[in-house]
Formats: C-alpha cells, structure tokens, sequence
C-alpha cells in the first residue's frame, strides 16, 4: 500500500473522525484566536506601536503562549476520550469515513490543515524564545512583581543600569538557568500567598563569584591609577554654606610586573573572613594569606582567641561594592548631591536643613510622601520667609520635586525600606564599611594589627573646606 494511501486510511480518516469532539474542537479554537492574538502583537511590536507596560508582556509572553500550547494538548485529549467513549459502547466503525483526496473542498481543508499545523510550530517557537527572553529582561525582573520595586529603582539609576539582571544572577548554561527557574517559581508562590520578606534580605547568598561576575568586564590588572574625588556638603545655615572635601584613592590593582598595589591589590584573592550578621557588617576574624602560603589571622578583642561561629568567605568584589547596582543613598548623600549638581538650589534659604527635615519625616507610602513633601517646603516658607516664594517660585517648586524624587527612588514604606536600611560598604562616612576590619581592634597573635592608617587607602587633600585652594590650582574651581 502506497504510503499516502496508508497516510489517509490510518491517520487521516481516524484523526477527522474522532477530532469531531468539543474538546478538541475548544482546544482548536484556543489555539487559533491565541496564536493569532500573539501574531498581531509582534506584528505591532515590529511596527514600534507596542506598550512597554510589563503586565502587556506577560500577558503576550507568558499568558499566551501557555493558552497556545494547552489549546494544542486539548486536540489529542479531545481524540483519546472520543475514542474510549466509542470503544466502551461498541460504536466503533469498521470502515471511517471515506475520504475523497478528489472532492476539492476536502482537499482545501486539508491544506488548511497543513499550513495551520506549520503556522503553530513557528508560533510555539518564536513563542518559546519570546517567553525566555522576556522572563530574563530586567522589566520581568523588576516592574512585573512589586516586590522588587526598591530594587528596581535603585538599579535604573546605578552605574550598571544597562546590565541585564540576569549578567549578574543568574550563570551560563542549562544548569544555571534551570536553577534560576525553580528558584523564580518559590518566589512566585512566596509573593502569590505573601510569604515574602520586607524588606527583600541583602545580600544575596546564591549569588556567584565575584571573579564570575563582576571581573567579566572590570579586569584586575586595568585597577590600577589613582582617582581624584572631590565630595561637596551643606551645612544646615541660611545661606547652606558649601565645603569640600577632596582626596586621591590609591585604587591600585595588579599592575604590568604582577604587583598588588592599592585598594585592589591589598585586597584581591587573599583574604578569608567570618561574618556574624546576614549584611555581612560585623566582622569579628579576618585570615590574610601571604605570597609565601603563611597565613595571618586577625581576631577582634571581644572574641578572647576563639574562633567566631558564622559565614566564612574568601573576600571578592561584592564584599565592598555590596550595593554595586542596587544603591541606595543615605538622606544627607542624596540631598548634598541635589545641591552639587543644580537639582536643587542652595540659593533657596535654609534648604538643606528643612530638606533633610522632609526627607527624613514618616510618609505612609510613597505617594503620601509626594502630597506632603511640597505642600510643607511651601508651607515652610509661606511662614518663614513669604519673599521666597515671590522672588524664587520656581527654584522653590523645582527644589519640591527633587525632593520628592529623592525620596521616591530611596524609601518604599510597602516594602520596609527606608534611609539605612541596605547598608553599603564602599567607604566609611555613611556606614562602617573599612571599619569593618580597619578599626584597630583585629589584632594577631604576634601583636600585629590590621593598619588603620588613612594613608593605606588615600590621600586627604582638603577636609570640609570652602573653596579648597587645591581645587583652583588643579584648575577644577574658580
């Protein structure tokens, strides 16, 4: 028997004959007003007319393709129960239905058949690969689940806002990914029944080496140099009066001889350390490994030569630059950093101490915060100062706004997070962060002690100075 005549007499015939059932009928109908719902919005998406909004894409992404493929799973479901509801009551025919390949409109429809059934096998693929992307786009990761909305925040004004989330969280390969998956499916159930945590635990524990993440673009042998930095602050007076401190970072790294200099290099792969708190803040014992193999280690005084009970690392990146595309400022660094760039205006009387007044108040949510915040600077000066708000209106109004933007991009009440609750670790003004080894209380057995000496790390050029002179003879400041 030719095979296309085997084709339509044990497949064909039987396949019309047992498909003519509701559910495979619905799974049909699912499947067609899906795919084509899907098609119509890549086609909009092509034609640049799409919304961003994240829900639309896990409705197009996600939602659907799931429909698409039940739909598809409903057709042989439908066939099975056919075939057993006809086999139990014996009605089962001899001979189905004949087929007529010369009857033109049955071999229209089996045409049909045919360019549907390749039509679905691309729509289940571009489907596929659309829904896999979509679920590794910093979007799906951070606007779709609120619960991530600090987060989310924090990383589109960090310096790494255009590194995908999942370059940093999740590795390469089918075990990684598939990891990240059931791990993405607990949270999903976590936020669905409101188990999660608030605020979200920092840092997180699963994530991957620092030499896997961050060293994939940030080479150590590129850290070495020095870098000016130059901070500005206010003081909470009437004019805000404006000082500077300025100071060169011995950032230092592996340099072309293979020497460790600097920050970097005194740091880089050598160093072991126990933590007893989860931010990874108090850090009792620290073990430095010398190029000879010894190895040193520096106990705090309270531990009295035991050793501590908790999380042993060796030291990478993270543990310093913790925050490194999730930062969150502290209200002083926000404000002072407001007022350094023009945002807002130290021209406005008293701005600094009745700004920072603002920022630190208790605010419901954060669109109670965006209600309250201008409403009182107006109400401030209304009272205070009346000539402001004739003379200075709009450095007043845009001084509002900045404020309320600090505050939107750094405190999300819903989620128990406000100023200081995700410590950063970079530097030592703000939080512990050096001081976490460096406060002159980790001693050695032999006496020795881990260097408290500014010096180790940089130099101070000028201190909370007004116009330091060091400025205007680099050229930076008039």
């Amino acid at each position: 028997m030719p095979f296309l005549l085997r084709f339509r007499e044990h497949w064909v015939r039987p396949a019309l004959f047992f498909g003519n059932n509701p559910i495979s009928l619905a799974g049909g109908a699912i499947t067609t007003a899906s795919g084509a719902t899907m098609i119509a919005y890549w086609v909009t998406e092509l034609l640049g007319r799409s919304e961003s909004n994240p829900y639309l894409g896990i409705i197009f992404n996600l939602i659907l393709p799931g429909l698409f493929i039940l739909g598809l799973i409903l057709i042989p479901i439908g066939i099975y129960f056919r075939h057993k509801a006809l086999q139990r009551a014996g009605h089962i025919p001899a001979v189905y239905p004949k087929v007529d390949l010369n009857d033109r409109i049955f071999r229209h429809g089996l045409d049909i058949v045919l360019v549907a059934t390749i039509v679905n096998l691309l729509v289940v693929s571009v489907a596929s690969y659309r829904g896999a992307s979509y679920m590794d786009s910093p979007q799906f990761c951070g606007q779709s689940c609120h619960v991530m909305h600090p987060e989310y925040a924090a990383y589109q004004i960090s310096p790494h806002s255009h590194v995908d989330c999942v370059a940093c969280h999740i590795g390469s390969g089918a075990q990684s990914y598939f990891e990240a998956k059931v791990d993405g499916t607990k949270q999903l159930f976590e936020v669905a029944f409101q188990r999660y945590p608030t605020p979200v635990p920092s840092p997180v524990r699963n994530l991957r080496p620092a030499r896997i993440i961050c060293e994939g673009c940030h080479t150590p042998a590129k850290f070495v140099g020095e870098k000016l930095l130059v901070r500005s602050s206010f003081a909470d007076d009437e004019q805000n009066s404006e000082t500077q401190t300025v100071l060169v970072l011995h950032l230092g790294g592996l340099d072309g001889l293979s020497h460790l200099t600097g920050i970097h290099g005194v740091h880089l792969g050598h160093i072991e350390y126990i933590a007893t708190d989860p931010s990874r803040t108090t850090i009792p014992w620290v073990q430095r490994r010398s190029s000879d193999g010894s190895a040193t280690a520096y106990a705090a005084s309270s531990l009295n030569g035991a050793t501590p009970q908790g999380e042993r690392r060796l030291m990478d990146c993270i543990d310093c630059h913790n925050r490194a595309a999730h930062t969150f400022q502290t209200a002083e660094e926000a404000l002072n950093q407001a007022m350094q760039a023009g945002a807002i205006s130290p021209a406005l009387p008293w701005i600094h101490k009745e700004g920072l007044a603002l920022l630190k108040a208790d605010y419901t949510s954060q669109q109670d915060a965006a209600t309250k915040i201008p409403a009182a600077l107006q109400a401030y000066y209304r009272t205070a100062n009346p000539t402001v708000l004739a003379a200075q209106a709009t450095q007043e109004q845009a001084a509002a706004r900045e404020l309320v933007k600090i505050y939107s991009e750094n405190v999300f009440p819903d989620m128990k997070v406000t100023w200081g609750t995700h410590p950063n670790h970079i530097g030592h003004q703000s939080y512990p962060g050096c001081f976490r080894c460096h406060d002159g209380d980790h001693t050695a057995k032999d006496g020795s002690s881990i260097t408290q000496d500014c010096a180790a790390c940089h130099n101070l050029l000028s201190v909370d100075e007004a116009k330091p002179k060091v400025l205007s003879d680099l050229g930076i400041q008039q």
